[in-house]
């Protein structure tokens, strides 16, 4: 099943069968990209040239900072992308973890590691805007 296949299935279809296999192949996918992605990083983190001059070693310091915040942004999507695996394994995959309402298909396409429904995602962002500014 292609993206177009899937959008066009009637809404009593949601998350049959035919919808999760494309959603555990396509997070498997991004999973294996990203995987590739962090390896091919800490690999050039470790070949990384030493330098004796002040201001290079800034610069690859600073640079060094920069790789290392990826990964750790990547690592995170990483552990999203498990979630969501694990979600789908247990049958709760695409629908809203608060609500327990559908998703959608279309925000699961953008975020396939959504596990929040969009008014759900709009309220948790709410409560957080209002934490940081009462803090």
């Amino acid at each position: 099943m292609n993206q177009d296949e899937l959008l066009r299935q009637p809404a009593s279809a949601y998350m049959n069968e035919p919808q999760r296999q494309f959603f555990r192949n396509l997070l498997l996918t991004q999973r294996d990209d990203l995987q590739a992605r962090i390896e091919q990083e800490f690999r050039a983190l470790r070949e990384q040239e030493v330098h004796s001059d002040p201001a290079d070693i800034g610069s690859a310091e600073e640079e060094r900072h920069w790789q290392l915040r990826s990964l750790e942004r990547e690592k995170k999507l990483l552990d999203k992308i498990d979630q969501a695996l694990e979600r789908l394994a247990r049958g709760d995959y695409g629908w809203c973890a608060e609500t327990g309402e559908p998703i959608g298909l279309r925000r699961l396409l953008l975020r396939p590691t959504a596990n929040l429904c969009i008014e759900a995602k709009e309220r948790q962002e709410l409560r957080e805007r209002h934490r940081r500014d009462d803090g």
